[in-house]
């Protein structure tokens, strides 16, 4: 009786020390994934945020050029076409020929805000 007990008394003792060291592995495993993971995302968070950057950038860049585009094509109009450029000279000058009628359409201003409402 007393082998037995020994015996059963040495394996849960082994089975202890077992999950013991296994507990103790993935616990390891877990501290060197978390050191890997802080290692890699502080410049993960800069590359997105670089992305990000880049991609508005590019977007200014694209409304420049079509910015360009729009005022190149203008100046090539007022230079070339003297109908274009009569148009765009009594427009701006608010000039019309005889005869002819010019409706204006303005857009709607914004409503001013009224002085009683202020928040503090």
């Amino acid at each position: 009786m007393d082998q037995t007990y020994a015996d059963f008394r040495s394996r849960r003792e082994a089975t202890v020390w077992q999950r013991l060291n296994r507990t103790l592995r993935v616990l390891l495993v877990l501290a060197i994934w978390l050191v890997i993971v802080s290692l890699f995302v502080p410049p993960y968070k800069k590359l997105t945020q670089s992305r990000a950057e880049i991609d508005n950038l590019q977007q200014q860049v694209n409304e420049q050029q079509n910015l360009l585009a729009h005022q190149t094509r203008e100046i090539n109009l007022l230079k070339t076409d003297s109908t274009y450029l009569e148009t765009v000279a009594r427009d701006r000058l608010d000039l019309m020929k005889e005869g002819e009628t010019i409706f204006r359409l303005e857009a709607p201003r914004a409503a001013k805000p009224k002085p009683g409402n202020s928040h503090r």
